[in-house]
């Protein structure tokens, strides 16, 4: 994802999350983007799967061809990041996996003049409690 060989999708990731959604494999879907997209570990995908929130997951399933067709390749757009001129926050959370958290930190690297924030104990889905704080101090004049 975002650049990182590694962890790049596959070519016909678009179709197959369309393929998924019109055959109503919604946990299907979910699970392919999780692992196959971004690069989650299997058992981590798995352990979702049996989780409150996984309802929920398949429930915007629909939404994850939208998802793909924006991050195209999945590279990250370096060219347009430098070019930004207004000051830039990037947020990471320290319990994110790997791949978002390389992804943030490659991306404060190209930014000019990027903050890069990674929140201890955070992971993907960050607590209001825990980024507000870190925008307060990035917004305070």
């Amino acid at each position: 994802m975002v650049g990182m060989p590694k962890h790049l999708p596959p070519a016909d990731h678009q179709a197959r999350l369309i393929r998924l959604i019109a055959e109503g494999r919604r946990g299907d879907a979910v699970a392919y983007y999780m692992n196959d997209i971004m690069g989650m570990p299997g058992l981590l995908v798995m352990l979702f799967r049996i989780l409150p929130m996984w309802s929920k997951l398949k429930a915007v399933a629909p939404s994850l061809p939208y998802d793909s067709a924006i991050m195209g390749d999945f590279s990250l757009p370096a060219r347009r990041a430098a070019s930004l001129k207004l000051p830039t926050l990037v947020i990471s959370g320290a319990k994110s996996i790997p791949v978002l958290r390389e992804a943030a930190q490659r991306l404060s690297e190209v930014i000019p003049g990027a903050q890069l924030r990674t929140l201890p104990g955070q992971a993907h889905n960050v607590a209001a409690a825990a980024l507000a704080p870190v925008l307060k101090e990035f917004f305070a004049p």
